[in-house]
């Protein structure tokens, strides 16, 4: 071998998880150690990461406190992110805030700067300072963003969630753009349905639900570029039903058309399905109230207000002959 060190494997490289504390985050690390790879697991909350620390040894898991909620928190982390001086193969950035259902009228609209500022600036801020990072390691990085239902439909009851998940697609298509001169690839894995968490679990969930896993390990395969197209797509939507992570489900336009088309493993462009059963609770419940009879308010001839008043010039036969 004369001598020489060859690079390692993609697939034992670090891989940086964003958010590794919550729900998603949790399930991305587990996915990653149960491959034997190196972790780096950032999360805001210093007790809730370190509650990572029985899932694997030092070697494989490196808990680092850290911020991206702003510009300042996304500098420091790059900055102690260098400091460790270890390659990494790519960011998996599982960012998201809190929310509640309501209407989007039904709020002011502080409401929607909020959810602004939990779910979409802080991957922003992240990237500023991430993708530079991952170019200097100048290995073909990739940068996986996850994001949630409602980019493409509105998400009944949760208007706020929706315009931010759709913000997030375009963010991504953005940088997906801006990246390719730093030889960073920039991918939105988004799951249209919740996700499978162990706090979901204590309360209620649908089975079709995917896990929390299940995702983790399709955003390892878009960081391993495992059976990437020749030309990748900014947007890729998790699909829980592949076979293999060989066959991501990308977000491709169909011919002649500028609106996006998924499309499954074979090529055949297929129709979105809905949400699963208990996602549909809200809409259901505003389509009641929508559909609920409401008492008309009476004239004073007794009538509705709404009710046709009868013409003396017309009768019923009349009004069915005339012509429209």
């Amino acid at each position: 071998m004369n001598g020489m060190v060859l690079p390692s494997p993609p697939s034992s490289l670090p891989v940086v998880v964003l958010g590794a504390s919550g729900g998603i985050g949790r399930g991305v690390v587990r996915a990653a150690l149960d491959r034997g790879r190196p972790v780096i697991a950032v999360a805001r909350d210093a007790d809730a990461l370190e509650s990572l620390r029985p899932l694997a040894p030092k070697s494989l898991l490196t808990l680092l406190p850290g911020s991206v909620a702003d510009d300042a928190g996304g500098e420091q982390l790059a900055e102690r992110l260098r400091r460790l001086d270890r390659p990494l193969a790519g960011v998996i950035a599982c960012v998201c805030g809190h929310s509640q259902a309501g209407r989007l009228l039904g709020q002011p609209a502080e409401q929607l700067r909020r959810r602004l500022d939990e779910d979409l600036l802080p991957h922003l801020a992240a990237a500023r300072y991430l993708l530079p990072l991952l170019a200097e390691r100048g290995r073909n990085s990739t940068y996986v963003l996850i994001g949630g239902p409602g980019g493409e439909h509105p998400w009944a009851g949760y208007g706020h969630r929706s315009i931010a998940a759709a913000a997030l697609r375009m963010l991504t298509r953005v940088l997906h753009d801006e990246a390719r001169a730093q030889g960073v690839r920039v991918q939105l894995l988004t799951v249209d349905s919740p996700v499978n968490t162990a706090a979901r679990r204590k309360q209620s969930c649908c089975p079709q639900w995917p896990s929390a896993l299940a995702v983790g390990q399709q955003a390892l395969a878009l960081v391993d570029r495992e059976g990437q197209p020749r030309i990748p797509s900014a947007i890729v939507r998790y699909d829980g039903d592949r076979k293999s992570p060989s066959d991501p489900a990308v977000e491709t336009a169909a011919a002649g058309s500028s609106l996006p088309q998924e499309r499954d493993a074979t090529g055949t462009a297929s129709v979105p399905e809905l949400l699963p059963e208990g996602c549909q609770q809200s809409a259901r419940t505003l389509l009641m109230n929508l559909l609920a009879p409401r008492p008309l308010s009476r004239g004073v001839d007794g009538q509705g207000a709404g009710a046709p008043t009868p013409s003396a010039s017309s009768s019923p036969l009349q009004d069915k002959e005339r012509p429209s």
